[in-house]
């Protein structure tokens, strides 16, 4: 076991022990609403869903992401540079994953409004898994300046 120097476990330590707003849990619950919502589409399939509670779940789901977003950038004190490092491969990623979702439902037929709210949620997955993913990762980091 190596001694580290008391000012760097005190830093380690500060960083560990900060309070954040609940940004990972409001985002966490946003992807529970979109994997909802789109389960409950798609076990409707090939039919017309009753589409009232999957706008239902999407409304909720992206209130949580904005309100999530929002929170985030209040916090002054924050590892801009890893967030925005994690966020941008994992968005680019995310967004392929939703592309090639999107184009099951088109191949598959779906049409419409049905189609409209799947495409919606998943763009709000694709959005809320590498925001988490990035927050977890930056929250742990020596923080840099504000965006």
């Amino acid at each position: 076991m190596s001694a580290q120097h008391p000012a760097r476990r005190l830093d380690h330590a500060s960083v560990l022990g900060r309070r954040l707003p609940p940004i990972a849990e409001l985002i966490v619950t946003s992807i529970a609403l979109m994997l909802s919502g789109g389960v409950y589409l798609a076990a409707h399939l090939p039919s017309p869903p009753p589409l009232g509670p999957a706008i239902g779940l999407l409304a909720a789901g992206a209130a949580c992401t904005v309100v999530a977003l929002g929170l985030l950038l209040r916090v002054r004190s924050f590892a801009w540079s890893t967030f925005f490092r994690v966020v941008r491969w994992a968005l680019l990623a995310y967004l392929a994953i939703a592309a090639l979702l999107g184009f099951v439902f088109v191949y598959d037929h779906t049409k419409g409004t049905t189609l409209a709210v799947l495409v919606l949620t998943l763009v709000v997955f694709a959005f809320d898994v590498p925001t988490v993913m990035a927050f977890t990762v930056a929250r742990y980091e020596e923080a840099g300046d504000r965006p």
